[in-house]
């Protein structure tokens, strides 16, 4: 929403995984105007990489562990795999030692996939590394909904 309201309402959060699907689309059909010249191992193992290091280890060890807690390198595996920066310096690399192709956009499209389709971003240390509906979140954005939202004079003059 903004630097200091840092969620998003539901629709704004469509919103963002609109975009994305655009993109997504945008990338899947150069995919499939280039579908000759596309090196399928390699778009394979760029699509996967992403998950295997990212989100596989995290996976196992949340459903592995009491109550699903799990250490925070799990989170940094993921955001870090998962990172359209990060992403952009491993194709960067791979354009630099064996040159352009196609199936280079195995990248965005996993990443575009991800947010557009199943409405994963990055994870926050502050959530369950699965999706888990958090009572404290259910009852802010009852309460952010209803009548009584306050305006943005009533809340400055709250912080006061």
């Amino acid at each position: 929403m903004d630097h200091l309201n840092r969620f998003e309402s539901k629709a704004t959060y469509r919103l963002l995984r609109l975009e994305y699907g655009v993109a997504l689309v945008l990338c899947s059909v150069l995919m499939l105007l280039h579908l000759s010249e596309v090196r399928w191992w390699a778009a394979v193992l760029l699509f996967v990489y992403i998950d295997v290091i990212g989100y596989l280890p995290g996976a196992v060890a949340f459903r592995r562990a009491p109550g699903g807690r799990i250490p925070k390198v799990y989170y940094v595996l993921y955001n870090t795999m998962h990172s359209l920066v990060t992403n952009a310096a491993v194709v960067g690399v791979w354009v630099l030692v064996a040159g352009f192709e196609w199936a280079l956009l195995a990248v965005p499209i996993h990443l575009c996939g991800d947010r557009a389709l199943f409405g994963n971003f990055l994870k926050s240390f502050k959530v369950p590394f699965e999706p888990v509906r958090l009572p404290a979140f259910a009852e802010f954005e009852s309460r952010l909904a209803g009548p009584d939202r306050p305006d943005a004079r009533h809340a400055a003059a709250e912080r006061v």
